[in-house]
């Protein structure tokens, strides 16, 4: 945690509570503070993206993640994000293609 910080404090449904502290109880964060900075740090990187990114969140079925983590392990991509850009980039130049040779017939 960086030296200079400020506290804040914020009221959380008991729901919400026990969703962070089953993340602090399987090891995912260390914290429960923990837990929150890194949603406040994603949330900010999605809102003060540059202009030129568009920051989405996708939910995919556990196969398709499990896929993609062995595709990063087997060093094809760095990590599971530049896994599903690799993949989204193929696909959308497939399609263009596809339609740029429907579009010269």
């Amino acid at each position: 945690m960086p030296q200079e910080s400020e506290r804040v404090t914020i009221r959380i449904p008991p729901e919400k509570i026990q969703a962070l502290q089953s993340l602090v109880k399987s090891g995912t964060y260390p914290t429960i503070s923990d837990a929150i900075r890194a949603a406040i740090d994603r949330f900010i990187d999605v809102q003060f993206a540059p202009d030129y990114i568009r920051k989405l969140m996708i939910e995919l079925p556990k196969g398709n993640v499990v896929d993609l983590q062995a595709l990063v392990k087997s060093g094809d991509s760095v990590s599971v994000e530049d896994a599903v850009r690799n993949a989204v980039r193929e696909y959308v130049r497939r399609r263009l293609h596809k339609a740029i040779e429907g579009a010269d017939r």
